[in-house]
């Protein structure tokens, strides 16, 4: 049984105490870590429930009657509902365990039965990982990927979301928020439009579930994928969701131990979902990490935590307007927090080691989002990144740092 969940009011300060790596040191200033877009940082929850479980509870999961195989089992499959819980999901048995958001999408795509000419609606500001499993399908397949444009903050036409979906169309995979721009998209329409001509969405919501709350059964989505690194918790586990019927559908992708129900010398029969999916050792102290920091995200004040994230993500962006020599990308209102900068006659890789150099870590380059950025006319973007634990101070600090690097590249 899981403790019950004691909502804490919301206290940044009180929140940072939990994180371990922010007391550390770069370059001899405070870390200011503005890259979680990337990677959220892990709190003290998470790193002693994986370390508990290795010093005392660990065997593999599943199949053994000793007490360690039982004591392991019960905590990986209380992630499991965890993670239902967090996503209200209709039941755990819609939730599977894969290596990464990444692998979710591609246990998707790759048990789709698609026939030349069959078409995937993508939007032109997905990540690598909801593209390129679609690009196996046109190359192995012979699909056709159709692209849904946006416009320079991220907004998307539903009009052309409807013109698009055609007799052919077998998916709509569709970010749930961008990792650039930081753009919500209008996923429930989508899924409405989708659904009133037969064809299933999958949403990726690696971005989207820790920005906000996430119902995929209000959604009405089919598949949903998510990831454990950016939800601070580990890396190595993502989760993918599926309605019953749409996992219950989908061909196993890797074949071994757990995902087989008989295995004879002339057939072989398939578990049900959703051990389907996970083949072999899966990674049991991931998820029971993953558990721990779904339940340490359930236990704060999730409102207050987005109002706070709106309010760096505002600051920032109201800072960074005011300077004629930053263009900002993606202006969307309602956006996450998440800021896409361009500094003028600068490549955002000087921009990164330059901020850097004085404590603040952001990301650059095209943030495995180059269809984005051919897009948004540029090769490469500075991107800074907000969560719970970030402050006020460090938002201005990231102004002050950045006018620096400005008079170094000028």
């Amino acid at each position: 049984m899981n403790a019950p969940i004691i909502k804490r009011p919301f206290d940044v300060a009180a929140i940072r105490a939990q994180f371990p790596i922010l007391s550390r040191r770069v370059n001899d200033r405070p870390l200011i870590y503005l890259d979680n877009a990337a990677s959220a940082q892990k709190p003290e929850a998470v790193i002693e429930a994986m370390s508990a479980s290795m010093r005392g509870a660990y065997a593999n999961v599943h199949r053994g009657l000793h007490t360690l195989a039982n004591e392991t089992t019960e905590a990986y499959e209380a992630a499991r509902t965890s993670i239902a819980r967090f996503l209200s999901a209709p039941s755990r048995e819609s939730i599977a365990f894969t290596k990464s958001g990444t692998q979710a999408i591609n246990i998707v795509a790759a048990g789709l039965d698609i026939k030349p000419g069959d078409e995937i609606v993508l939007s032109v500001m997905e990540h690598h990982s909801n593209i390129v499993p679609w690009h196996f399908l046109r190359e192995r397949r012979g699909a056709v990927l159709k692209w849904l444009d946006i416009d320079d903050d991220g907004d998307i036409d539903l009009l052309k979301v409807d013109g698009l979906i055609g007799p052919r169309t077998k998916m709509v995979a569709l970010t749930h928020m961008s990792n650039v721009l930081g753009a919500r998209t209008p996923a429930a329409e989508v899924v409405r439009i989708a659904h009133a001509k037969g064809v299933p969405v999958l949403l990726d919501g690696c971005q989207a579930a820790v920005h906000g709350r996430v119902d995929v059964s209000a959604l009405d989505v089919d598949f949903y994928a998510c990831t454990g690194h950016k939800l601070y918790g580990p890396t190595g586990i993502g989760v993918l969701y599926g309605k019953p019927e749409r996992l219950a559908a989908l061909p196993p992708f890797e074949g071994g131990g757990e995902m087989i129900d008989v295995v004879e010398r002339e057939r072989v029969t398939y578990n049900e979902p959703p051990h389907r999916f996970e083949a072999g050792t899966p990674p049991i102290l991931e998820a029971i990490g993953l558990g721990a920091a779904i339940e340490w995200i359930n236990a704060q004040d999730r409102a207050a935590i987005e109002a706070h994230e709106a309010m760096l993500r505002d600051r920032a962006m109201n800072a960074l307007r005011a300077l004629n020599w930053v263009k900002l990308h993606g202006q969307q209102p309602n956006k996450g927090a998440i800021v896409a900068f361009s500094v003028d006659g600068a490549h955002p890789h000087d921009v990164a080691q330059i901020l850097d150099r004085q404590g603040v870590a952001v990301r650059a380059g095209h943030h495995c989002a180059q269809p984005l950025m051919q897009r948004l006319g540029v090769t490469a973007t500075a991107r800074a990144s907000f969560a719970c634990y970030n402050t006020a101070e460090e938002v201005d600090h990231f102004i002050e740092a950045l006018h620096k690097a400005r008079k170094l590249l000028s």
